[in-house]
C-alpha cells in the first residue's frame, strides 16, 4: 500500500524467526563508537556463532581497514543466507510500533514505516516533503553505497522526525490491543526494546489520516507562518544512510528501461523509524568534535588567524578544568564561546561578532578549512563529554565541546534557515541510538 500524498508505504517487514535470540540479533547503529574498537570487538565476542545483525552491517570503526571489499561481500552473503535458511521471515503488510527504554529515559516511542525516496532531497534549499536537517557529507556516501548497492535487504538505523505536538500519529496506537512481536533487553547498556504489530486496516487508515492532516498545506502555513512546500518529515538520525538509499534509487531510475515500471521497485522506499519530535523520551544531545594527529599550538594559531581574517576575533582563555571552562562559557555574553581541551589543557574559545546563529556553525566553518589545509589531521564526531575529555587529553589530540539545540525549535529553524551545519545534534547519547532489528527486501 502506497500513500503518495504523504510519501508513505506500508511495508512488508522481515523479522527474525521465533527461535532467534533477539538480544544477540539486535546491535547498535554502525556509525556509533567510531573511535572505540573495543566496543565492537566485545559485540563480536558476545554474538559469536549467533544469528545477528552484526553480520549484516559494516561498523564504521573498520572503514579504513584493508579488508573492506571482503567485509562487504561477506555481509551480502550473510544476507542471502538469512533469507534462504529462514532466519528472516516476511510479515504481512504493516507497521511496527516501537517502545524503547534507555538508561536515560523510560520510554521513547516510534513507528516503523517505509518512506518514498522520490520525495526526499538533501540538497541546499530543497523544498521536498522529506528534508535533511543537517548538511550531508558527500564523501561519506561512497562506502555506504558499496555496502548497499548489491544488498538484497536493508536494515535501518534511520530515525525520521515528525512535528506532532497534539500527538495524533504514533501515541494513540499505544491505547490499542496489539500483538507483541519482540520484547527483550538490548546488549551493551542499550536498554529495553518492545515492538508491536500494527497491521489492522483501521489503524493503518488512522495513521495515514493523521499524517495527511499534518501535511495539509493550509494548516501547515498557519502552524509555521511560512510559505513554500510542506515539509512533513525531517531527518533525525541516519541522514547519510537515507542519502545513500536515495543515491542508489536515482541510479536505478536513470538506468531503467521502463520509467513507469521502475516506480514499483522496492528500492524506491526506505525503512525508517518515525519519531515525534515532541516525545518526552526524545532528547537532543550535542555532537562534539575531536581532532587527531594535530599540533595543538598550530591549531590555536590557525584558529586565531582564521577568525581574525573574518573580523570575528577569537580569544583563547586557559582554564584548570572542564568545569572551569563550562563556567566561563556560562558567564560569556555577546560571543560564541565553547570549551576546548588541547592535549590535556582546558580552555575556552570565544569568537566575537560571530557570522552565524549557532555556535556549531561558527566552529565548523573553521574546521572545514583547517581539515582541507591539513590532510593528515583526522576528525571524529563524538557523543558525550567524557569521551571528548578522554580523547582530548591524549597527545596530538584536540576536543571541542558544543551545546545542544532545542528540539522544539528544529522544524521552524529548518524552514527559516535551511539545513543546519553537519553533525549539529544527536538524538540521545551513543547507547540510546537505534538498534538494527527490522529488515526489508530492496531487490526484486
Amino acid at each position: 500500500m502506497i500513500f503518495e500524498k504523504i510519501g508513505l508505504q506500508v511495508p512488508n517487514i522481515l523479522l527474525p524467526q521465533p527461535n532467534v535470540d533477539m538480544q544477540q540479533w539486535a546491535v547498535i547503529a554502525c556509525d556509533q563508537y567510531t573511535s572505540d574498537r573495543d566496543y565492537w570487538q566485545r559485540l563480536q565476542q558476545q554474538t559469536a556463532d549467533s544469528v545477528s545483525t552484526l553480520n549484516l552491517v559494516f561498523p564504521e570503526v573498520y572503514l579504513e581497514d584493508a579488508d573492506g571489499d571482503q567485509r562487504i561481500a561477506t555481509i551480502n552473503q550473510n544476507m542471502e543466507k538469512y533469507l534462504a535458511d529462514g532466519s528472516l521471515t516476511e510479515q504481512s503488510p504493516g507497521f511496527i510500533l516501537v517502545d524503547r527504554k534507555t538508561c536515560e529515559v523510560e520510554s521513547r516511542k516510534g513507528l516503523i514505516v517505509a518512506l518514498d525516496l522520490d520525495q526526499y532531497d538533501y540538497t541546499c534549499g530543497a523544498q521536498s516533503l522529506i528534508r535533511a536537517t543537517e548538511g550531508t557529507i558527500l564523501d561519506r556516501l561512497p562506502p555506504r553505497i558499496k555496502v548497499r548497492e548489491n544488498a538484497p535487504i536493508e536494515l535501518p538505523h534511520i530515525m525520521v522526525l515528525i512535528d506532532d505536538p497534539a500527538m495524533t500519529v504514533i501515541e494513540p496506537l499505544f491505547n490499542e490491543q496489539l500483538e507483541t512481536v519482540y520484547d527483550f533487553e538490548l546488549l551493551e547498556n542499550g536498554g529495553h526494546l518492545k515492538g508491536s504489530r500494527v497491521d489492522q486496516p483501521q489503524l493503518i487508515k488512522q495513521v495515514v489520516a493523521a499524517l495527511e492532516k499534518l501535511a495539509d498545506p493550509e494548516d501547515y502555513k498557519v502552524k509555521y507562518n511560512v510559505d513554500g512546500e510542506v515539509m512533513l518529515y525531517a531527518m533525525g538520525d541516519g541522514n547519510h544512510s537515507f542519502a545513500t538509499a536515495k543515491a542508489i534509487w536515482e541510479k536505478l531510475k536513470a538506468e531503467a528501461d521502463d520509467s513507469v515500471e521502475i516506480m514499483n521497485h522496492p528500492a524506491r522506499f526506505a525503512l525508517v523509524e518515525l519519531v515525534n519530535v515532541h516525545d518526552s523520551g526524545l532528547e537532543f544531545e550535542a555532537i562534539h568534535r575531536v581532532l587527531f594527529d594535530v599540533d595543538c599550538d598550530h591549531l590555536k594559531q590557525q584558529m586565531e588567524s582564521f577568525f581574525a581574517d573574518r573580523n570575528t576575533p577569537m580569544t583563547f582563555t586557559p582554564c584548570d578544568s572542564l568545569a572551569g571552562a563550562e563556567a566561563a562559557v556560562s558567564a560569556a555574553s555577546g560571543v560564541h564561546a565553547f570549551p576546548v581541551v588541547l592535549a590535556g589543557n582546558f580552555g575556552v574559545c570565544s569568537v566575537a561578532n560571530p557570522e552565524f546563529n549557532l555556535v556549531v556553525a561558527t566552529l565548523q566553518g573553521f574546521l572545514d578549512q583547517y581539515l582541507a589545509d591539513n590532510s593528515s589531521v583526522k576528525v571524529d564526531y563524538i557523543h558525550g563529554d567524557q569521551t571528548v575529555t578522554d580523547l582530548g587529553t591524549q597527545n596530538e589530540c584536540a576536543g571541542f565541546y558544543l551545546p545542544a539545540i532545542s528540539k522544539h525549535d528544529l522544524f521552524k529553524t529548518i524552514l527559516l534557515d535551511g539545513a543546519l551545519p553537519r553533525k549539529t545534534f544527536s538524538m540521545g547519547e551513543a547507547d540510546e541510538k537505534r538498534f538494527y532489528l527490522e529488515c526489508r527486501r530492496i531487490q526484486k
